[in-house]
């Protein structure tokens, strides 16, 4: 059994294609992947705002809120909730060059619009969170925008959210490249300081994922922990990543158990979770599995989580006070070791 209740996206199932090749496998209805992501042990879906609504360009505001209805009742029906909602701008043709930060004014007017669309959408299937990942939010080339005033369209555009919706928390996913090659918002710390001259700061937080930290440079663990103190982590995507290269979104622990550990075991010590949290699984499926092995990697890094919970209950916080007194780090650091190898 594991503490934490766990989300995931139906990306995560996807058909194999990458930036270089097609799609290998045939696409799973939704409905097939809720009922089975249910069966692993999940608790909710996360949504974009077009899993949801599909074709939401083409689609008035009242149908949008209808084919939402739908989906709630479908999610009802497995006896899962949803996360959040958050808008696919980087996927929209109306916002190559960012959304909040485009040069284009019918372009960031369009953005906005597709944002409160995905608050309508949250409304109807029963979340009070939109994620923002600001994935086109930067620049290919660093002339091509002012970066104070495009920082300052993000502030705007994130306070006409809370302004058109009282309830709604807006938390916003750092990541410091991909698709763009400099983000205005890369690191926790950036989430912080953009929440912070926001109208309402109490709406305004972070979502985390391992992998967009480590293309960062940093510690996914120390991420986690810096969001933590301000009382501003309201999500997390566990996955893995091999070094500062493309987006991988790999099984969680795969790569780097030790990291994966802690990052584990600051969120048990902080109590993540107890003001209804999830803990999210961003990790896909390698491109070479078949069609009925396309949810191992799901299976597996639950697996991990619940693994790792195990050997944060038997850390002898004891001996790490001892070791700290000693300033003996590399005792501690030994046990820190034989504890995640041996049985």
């Amino acid at each position: 059994m594991s503490k934490f209740k766990f989300s995931v996206g139906p990306w995560n199932v996807h058909e194999g294609a990458d930036a270089f090749g097609p799609g290998i496998r045939s696409s799973i209805p939704f409905e097939e992947k809720v009922k089975k992501f249910k069966e692993i042990g999940f608790s909710a879906v996360q949504f974009h705002d077009d899993d949801a609504v599909p074709d939401i360009n083409d689609l008035s505001e009242d149908q949008i809120r209808i084919e939402a209805s739908e989906v709630k009742k479908l999610l009802d029906k497995y006896g899962m909730k949803a996360e959040f909602v958050a808008p696919r701008l980087w996927m929209d043709k109306y916002t190559d060059d960012g959304g909040f930060t485009s040069n284009s004014k019918k372009d960031r007017e369009h953005a906005l619009w597709r944002t409160y669309r995905s608050i309508d959408i949250a409304k109807e299937l029963g979340c009070d969170k939109m994620v923002l990942w600001l994935a086109r939010e930067g620049t290919l080339c660093y002339e091509s925008k002012d970066p104070v005033k495009s920082i300052n369209r993000l502030k705007d555009a994130i306070n006409k959210m809370l302004d058109y919706d009282k309830k709604i928390k807006v938390l916003i996913e750092p990541k410091p490249n991909e698709p763009i090659d400099r983000s205005f918002i890369p690191t926790m710390g950036h989430v912080m300081g953009l929440s912070a001259v926001t109208t309402d700061p109490s709406r305004v937080g972070g979502l985390l994922e391992s992998a967009h930290t480590v293309l960062a440079g940093l510690d996914p663990a120390n991420e986690i922990a810096f969001g933590l103190s301000m009382d501003k982590l309201w999500g997390v995507h566990l996955n893995d990543q091999n070094g500062a290269r493309y987006d991988q979104d790999k099984v969680f622990g795969s790569e780097n158990l030790r990291q994966a550990f802690n990052q584990v075991k600051v969120l048990i010590e902080n109590d993540y979770g107890s003001n209804g949290e999830y803990i999210g699984l961003d990790v896909k499926a390698m491109r070479t599995q078949k069609i009925e092995d396309c949810y191992c990697h799901l299976n597996n890094s639950l697996e991990i989580v619940k693994l790792l919970e195990e050997k944060v209950a038997k850390f002898d916080y004891g001996f790490q006070k001892k070791c700290i007194e000693d300033r003996n780090y590399e005792k501690l650091e030994m046990y820190v070791m034989e504890l995640l190898l041996k049985k």
